[in-house]
């Protein structure tokens, strides 16, 4: 395996996650809900835990503010537009599946 100093770990890993954001951000078909059944993680998870390593460096970020950053735009507005009803079995699935910080 190639030896990557620090600052390229840290600049592939924010390549990374930038790339994570653009993906999503085209997929607003995918569902916060549907991410959270199959992954564990959805988008408002990504928001907080960017929150919690900027709060770790201390900047304060709002939940607003982070889950801005993550959606590409206001979460209100993202909602409008992209975010459709739960199914009842999406929401069955989300209960059995649930992590404990949700």
């Amino acid at each position: 395996m190639t030896d990557l100093s620090d600052e390229q770990k840290r600049d592939f890993e924010a390549a990374a996650f930038r790339r994570l954001l653009e993906h999503l951000r085209e997929r607003s078909d995918v569902q916060n809900i549907d991410l959270m059944n199959l992954a564990g993680f959805c988008r408002n998870c990504l928001s907080n835990w960017y929150r919690d390593a900027a709060e770790t460096e201390g900047v304060v970020i709002s939940k607003d503010q982070s889950r801005e950053i993550v959606y590409g735009m206001p979460y209100a507005e993202w909602q409008a537009r992209h975010q459709t009803e739960a199914s009842d079995s999406q929401k069955v699935a989300f209960e059995i599946n649930r992590p404990k910080d949700h």
